[in-house]
């Protein structure tokens, strides 16, 4: 049953790992999984099938689930989840993160989330149920409430006895947030200020107000965007009346980041971006069906455009040589056009100011290109059936259909946001459904009408 696992990271203690594994389950095998760091033992379970996954799950020790848990995937996560009681759950919430204990909490029943939100203190029950108030792809869902505040009228030297009263300061720390009475922000003190300055010095003198804070619904998205741009390591999160709720650290946008570009990957092909890699045939193949049957739909509207013209096609049989041709050059030039726009909208590049001059672009790029391949694909049809008809009919189509696709392309992404459906989702399909009928139709219409 324990077999050799195929790891992306392969360092020393994963090797020893594999060759404990195919030795069965030992003690050995239960300190060496223990000793790995957290997100390594996470890897190590996604990277295993079910059977295996679970049979590693029950060698971790207690006091390191709730760490590895939350650097797994949704669903393998999921998978673990469904199978605690609500004491286990109490257990391995204890002492993690406020953002990291919501997290799991969203994935739970609401009745299971209820309990486990009675079992803690009051104090962390608020915390928790304050990050839950918000949905959690925008900045409140992201947010760790746990911060550090300072008075503008304090000196330094007074913050830094305030600090040393602590046992510990919440880790990737980098800036103190001011706050006035109210608990309204106004602005923050870098530790490098902090200990850098004369303890004489006031917050008030030496404080930053040049880092903005984010609102707490703003999406998830902006935020990664924001921090991009600012290279910030933490930031504010505040109310609509501008008090401080907590704070957003860059491990907690980094995951947002990959999650942003997993989903875009797997959307293009039809796929949940949680898809876990090692889940039941079963399971895997009704989730790959919806898609699969939406594309054989798109593929009868393209086979039936074919079918109004088999006349034609039957008297010249070189146009069904040729016609894919066509379609597939008219679906890669639309494709491109689709990704640059998607990314443009990832990177919020694109608005409505620069929409109109965007799409001219792209439509001249289409036409430009559509000449070029044009010119070469006609005079390869005339060299290889002698005929100026075909070849005439060919160089058409071809301008036609990366004109059309590339503005298709460029506007699909930007009319499906406009609707709330996800481009990477569908923009493909519709794509490929379009450049293939406007590539089948002016193909074989054009014949059609010359040959006639």
């Amino acid at each position: 049953m324990v077999q050799q696992l195929q790891l992306s990271i392969g360092d020393k203690a994963f090797q020893e790992l594999n060759e404990a594994l195919e030795h069965g389950v030992s003690p050995e095998l239960r300190r060496m999984l223990n000793g790995l760091p957290a997100p390594d033992a996470a890897h190590l379970l996604e990277s295993s099938p079910p059977k295996l996954r679970s049979l590693l799950w029950r060698l971790i020790d207690r006091e390191m689930e709730g760490d590895v848990l939350q650097e797994l995937s949704d669903e393998v996560r999921q998978f673990f989840l469904d199978r605690m009681n609500v004491a286990e759950l109490k257990v391995i919430t204890e002492g993690q993160d406020v953002d990291d204990i919501a997290d799991l909490l969203q994935q739970l029943p609401d009745t299971i989330t209820r309990k486990v939100l009675d079992s803690m203190d009051s104090q962390d029950r608020q915390r928790v149920e304050a990050v839950l108030s918000y949905p959690e792809d925008t900045a409140g869902g992201l947010m760790n409430t746990d911060v550090i505040t300072i008075r503008p009228s304090s000196t330094l030297d007074v913050v830094l006895r305030y600090l040393r009263r602590h046992k510990d300061i919440p880790e990737m720390t980098d800036s103190l947030f001011v706050v006035n009475r109210r608990d309204e922000y106004i602005g923050a003190l870098p530790l490098t200020v902090l200990l850098t300055t004369a303890p004489s010095a006031t917050v008030f003198e030496v404080m930053q107000t040049d880092l903005q804070p984010i609102a707490a619904n703003m999406e998830d998205s902006q935020v990664a965007q924001l921090f991009e741009r600012q290279d910030l390591v933490s930031a504010p999160v505040v109310s609509e009346q501008g008090q401080l709720l907590g704070r957003i650290t860059i491990d907690d946008v980094v995951d947002v980041i990959r999650e942003e570009a997993e989903h875009s990957m797997m959307s293009m092909a039809g796929l949940d971006d949680d898809e876990d890699t090692f889940a039941p045939a079963l399971k895997t193949a009704r989730r790959r069906a919806v898609w699969l049957g939406i594309n054989l739909i798109t593929a009868f509207i393209a086979a039936s455009v074919i079918g109004m013209f088999q006349a034609t096609i039957d008297k010249v049989v070189a146009l069904a040589v040729l016609m894919p041709i066509v379609a597939g050059m008219g679906g890669n030039a639309g494709g491109q056009a689709l990704t640059l726009v998607i990314r443009g909208m990832a990177l919020g590049q694109i608005s409505r100011t620069n929409l109109r001059w965007l799409l001219s672009r792209e439509l001249m790029a289409g036409f430009l290109n559509g000449i070029l391949w044009a010119a070469l694909v006609s005079l390869i049809a005339y060299l290889w059936f002698h005929d100026p008809i075909i070849a005439l009919v060919i160089a058409c189509a071809m301008i036609i259909n990366l004109s059309t696709a590339v503005i298709v392309g460029a506007s699909l992404p930007v009319i499906l946001k406009s609707i709330n459906i996800d481009p990477a989702l569908a923009g493909t399909i519709i794509l490929t459904t379009v450049s293939d009928v406007v590539g089948f139709l002016s193909f074989l219409g054009l014949a059609t009408l010359f040959y006639s």
